[in-house]
C-alpha cells in the first residue's frame, strides 16, 4: 500500500504537473485533519509521510498512533481532503501557467455555445470567448480549431476561469508578430493601433533599423504575411501606416487609401483641418465616417475633412461676416477669412496669440480685433453667413450590417492597405489578382 502511495503520488505529478511535495503535504495535512476529529479537537496531532518508503506516521501529543484505529469514516474525510487539496493544487498550477500566458495567442478546439460566446477546450481547462470578443462574421462548429487571445486570467473557487478574446486591438498585433519576425525581434515596433473588429484595423509602425522597410516586412513577398492575417480575421481590412513623428505626415498617412491636398494644423487644440479633392472625399471621410474616425484615434488629433470647394465656400462665408465689424481693417479680415478659420467663434477660441502669428497681423491689432469681435457679438449686431457647401448625405457610401469577405480583399501596393474602397466610396466586388508586391517592389513604390 506503501509504495502504491508512492506511485500515485508520481502519477498525479506527470499527469496534473503539481509538485510532488505540494501532494504530499495535503495527504499529511488531510491524514491530520481526520485524525484530529477521531481524537478530538484539543488534540495534538501530527502526521508524517514518508516521501521514500510511502509510510505514514501519526502522532498524539508526541505518542505514536497506530493507523488502524481511525477506522474507516476517519479514512473517508481523509480521502475526501486529499481529494480536495490535490484539485485545490491541480488549479493553483493552472491558474499560474495562464497568468504567465496573458495577453498570448492561445489556439484551442470549441466544445459548446454558451449564452452566445463559446467554451474552448486549452487541454488542462476550459476558455471562454464571450459574444462581444467574437469576430463579426465568426463562424465555428464544436470540434473546430481557434485561436484567441488571453486577456484575463480569474479564479472562481477551486476553478479557473480563461477569458479569451478575438477582437481586441492586441490580438492584431499578436497575428503579426508570429507573421513578420522582425517584429518579433523589435526591429519593427508598433507605435499605435486602433481597430474596429470584423471592418477595418489601422496599425502605425516604425523600423528600428532604417534598413528595414516596416510596411515591407509586414505586407511581405506578395502580401504573403498580411493575407495571413487578413485570413484569420475573416477579411477584416488593415491599413499598415509607417509612423512619423511629424503630425502632418502621419495625419496623411493615416488617412490612406485617401490622398489630401492640404493641412491645417493647430498645435494648441490638437485639431487638424484636412483639405481633399472632390473626388477624394467619400474615401478620406469612410464608410460612416470609418475611415477618418479611426484615423483621428490612431493620431490623437482631432480631424475635420473638407473639400477645396467647402474651404472656399466656408471662407467666403466668414470674410462677409467680418466686413459687418467696422472696426477691423480690409487686409485683416482678408487674412483672416483665408487663415483656416471656420466661424468668428472660432476666431475668439483659438485667441489673441494665435491670430497674431498670423502674416500681416502684428499683436496690437489681433487684440483689437478680439476686443472688436467680442463687442459686437455681446451686442447681437453680428449676422453670420451660412457657407454655401454642398450636401454630403449623397457622398459617403452606407456601411453594410456584414463584415467584408475574405474573397474581397486587395492589397495596395503603395500603403499595404487591404481592401480599401476606391474613389466614391464604394466598396469593391472583385479581388484584384495578384495586386501584391516584394518587399523591394514595395518599397519602390513608397519611394515614387
Amino acid at each position: 500500500m506503501n509504495g502504491e502511495l508512492i506511485r500515485i503520488v508520481e502519477a498525479l505529478q506527470r499527469e496534473k504537473d503539481i509538485d510532488k511535495e505540494v501532494i504530499f503535504r495535503g495527504i499529511e495535512a488531510a491524514v491530520a485533519s481526520a485524525t484530529k476529529k477521531h481524537y478530538g479537537k484539543d488534540t495534538d496531532i501530527k502526521v508524517v509521510l514518508d516521501r521514500q518508503t510511502g509510510k505514514l506516521t501519526a502522532f498524539e501529543n508526541g505518542k505514536p498512533i497506530d493507523p488502524e484505529e481511525l477506522g474507516r469514516i476517519a479514512a473517508q474525510s481523509a480521502k475526501q481532503m486529499m481529494i480536495q487539496k490535490i484539485r485545490e493544487a491541480e488549479s493553483d498550477v493552472i491558474f499560474g501557467d495562464f497568468e504567465a500566458r496573458k495577453n498570448t495567442i492561445m489556439t484551442g478546439i470549441v466544445q459548446r455555445y454558451e449564452g452566445g460566446g463559446l467554451i474552448i477546450n486549452l487541454g488542462k481547462t476550459e476558455g471562454l470567448i464571450g459574444r462581444k470578443d467574437l469576430i463579426p462574421g465568426d463562424s465555428y462548429r464544436p470540434g473546430d480549431r481557434i485561436r484567441a487571445l488571453v486577456i484575463d486570467v480569474r479564479k472562481v473557487g477551486s476553478k479557473v476561469r480563461i477569458i479569451l478574446s478575438r477582437t481586441v486591438p492586441e490580438f492584431v498585433v499578436k497575428l503579426f508578430e508570429l507573421e513578420v519576425p522582425e517584429m518579433l525581434e523589435r526591429l519593427v515596433v508598433v507605435k499605435s493601433i486602433v481597430r474596429n473588429a470584423g471592418y477595418r484595423t489601422k496599425i502605425a509602425i516604425e523600423s528600428v533599423d532604417p534598413r528595414i522597410d516596416c510596411v515591407g516586412a509586414c505586407v511581405g513577398v506578395r502580401g504573403s504575411r498580411i493575407k495571413n492575417i487578413v485570413g484569420e480575421l475573416n477579411g477584416e481590412k488593415i491599413d499598415v501606416i509607417p509612423w512619423d513623428d511629424r503630425p502632418e505626415v502621419l495625419i496623411a498617412n493615416a488617412l490612406k487609401p485617401a490622398e489630401i491636398s492640404g493641412l491645417e494644423i493647430d498645435e494648441e487644440s490638437r485639431a487638424a483641418r484636412v483639405i481633399v479633392n472632390q473626388d477624394q472625399l467619400s474615401l478620406a471621410i469612410g464608410k460612416r465616417g470609418q475611415n477618418v474616425r479611426l484615423a483621428s484615434k490612431l493620431t490623437g488629433w482631432h480631424l475635420d475633412i473638407v473639400t477645396e470647394e467647402e474651404r472656399q465656400a466656408v471662407a467666403e462665408a466668414l470674410l462677409a461676416t467680418l466686413k459687418q465689424v467696422p472696426e477691423i481693417a480690409e487686409d485683416a479680415v482678408k487674412i483672416m477669412s483665408t487663415a483656416g478659420y471656420m466661424s468668428v467663434e472660432d476666431i475668439l477660441v483659438r485667441g489673441v496669440e494665435t491670430l497674431a502669428s498670423l502674416e500681416g497681423i502684428s499683436a496690437d491689432t489681433a487684440e483689437s480685433v478680439i476686443q472688436a469681435l467680442k463687442h459686437h457679438m455681446d451686442i447681437g449686431d453680428i449676422k453670420p453667413v451660412a457657407p454655401a457647401v454642398p450636401a454630403r448625405e449623397e457622398l459617403v457610401a452606407e456601411e453594410g450590417e456584414e463584415p467584408p469577405a475574405a474573397a474581397a480583399m486587395e492589397i495596395n501596393k503603395d500603403d499595404g492597405d487591404l481592401g480599401d474602397e476606391p474613389a466614391g466610396g464604394k466598396a469593391t466586388d472583385e479581388p484584384a489578382a495578384n495586386e501584391t508586391t516584394s518587399d523591394e517592389e514595395s518599397q519602390e513604390e513608397n519611394k515614387k
